[in-house]
């Protein structure tokens, strides 16, 4: 489930975020990395809403530094190319 818009889809057609066991949280383009993940539709608006709600906030039970989330963004942009 995309933790912005909420819509249910297959995790393969996701990006995935991730919270390492050192608390780093980072974009995961690879879907393998270890740690607490977390999905999003592969999607600017679905992006810009993660971040308008501080959704990671949320899921990961901790506040989430605003670098973390400008980090995901430049992270998505280059991913999506």
């Amino acid at each position: 489930m995309c933790i912005a818009c909420r819509r249910t889809a297959d995790k393969n057609t996701l990006a995935r975020i991730v919270r390492g066991a050192d608390g780093a949280i980072s974009f995961d383009a690879t879907g393998k990395k270890n740690g607490r993940g977390a999905y999003i539709c592969f999607n600017a608006e679905c992006v810009k809403k993660c971040v308008k709600t501080r959704a990671l906030n949320r899921v990961f039970s901790r506040e989430v530094d605003k670098s973390v989330y400008d980090k995901l963004t430049e992270d998505f942009n280059a991913a999506k190319g």
